[in-house]
């Protein structure tokens, strides 16, 4: 009996919102942890100096790092970007952490914020993971992993339009590993609750809200960012070859809280 690599050699990584929003943290992390374990990363932001900073901390681990400034809605234009910067090299990652929130209650919600979130949060992921797959289909093997939330599986007090989409990812999930398994192509999700991002930051500076959050998660601590990484980095390599079609909640034990 051996143990399955962890390490991420030789292969390459595709980040989508790597450095703002919720990427700020999480994204960021995700490369870097990306980039210890031994892959090459493409970085997808909006924001040129931000790219620039993690571009810089990933080459310091000895990994190549390629960047690709455009918003997440321009999907045509970061797929002719990929081409051109990577040419016909094999993508083994794909990443789908770009994702917008606006908490809205259920009653004030707009058009404009359903459009919004909706467009970045469903639209974006299912053409850009359809763009992944063309690409692991031509060389037999890849991982695709989504980022979802435990807003897709529990009820959350605002932001309703939100966990509609993060439910939306964790079916797409099981529909596309369902569809590509068959193409060698491993397709799954992480669920996160709480963990110190852009979107978070100020709930997290409200002692009675954290306190609620705590009440509620069984291990009783906020999540640390290397933890979620750790969890993309296992998705990622060779350790989870035969797992595909499941969403791992990196909650603290949040979604099994009952009363």
């Amino acid at each position: 009996m051996y143990l399955p690599s962890f390490t991420l050699d030789e292969k390459l990584a595709v980040i989508t919102g790597a450095t703002k929003g919720i990427g700020r943290a999480i994204g960021r992390a995700i490369a870097l942890a990306f980039a210890v374990a031994g892959a090459d990363v493409v970085l997808i932001s909006r924001t040129e100096s931000d790219l620039s900073k993690v571009k810089s901390e990933v080459e310091s681990f000895g990994s190549k790092a390629y960047t690709i400034c455009s918003d997440i809605k321009d999907y045509a234009y970061i797929i002719n970007e990929l081409d051109r910067l990577i040419g016909a090299r094999p993508i083994h990652i794909w990443v789908n952490n770009a994702g917008i929130n606006i908490r809205s209650e259920a009653l004030n919600v707009t058009e404009a914020e359903w459009s919004e979130i909706i467009d970045v949060n469903m639209k974006c992921s299912f053409f850009l993971a359809q763009a992944a797959a063309k690409r692991m289909k031509e060389s037999g093997t890849g991982k695709i992993i989504n980022v979802s939330s435990v807003g897709g599986h529990v009820a959350l007090r605002t932001g309703v339009v939100y966990a509609m989409t993060k439910s939306a990812i964790i079916q797409m999930t099981k529909n596309l590993a369902l569809e590509w398994g068959k193409y060698g192509i491993n397709v799954n999700a992480i669920g996160p609750w709480y963990f110190p991002t852009a979107l978070t930051e100020e709930l997290l500076k409200d002692d009675q809200y954290v306190q609620e959050i705590l009440y509620r998660t069984s291990l009783k601590r906020i999540g640390k960012l290397e933890e979620l990484a750790g969890t993309a980095v296992f998705l990622a390599s060779d350790a989870s070859n035969y797992i595909t079609g499941q969403t791992l909640f990196v909650d603290g034990g949040m979604t099994i809280y009952g009363f």
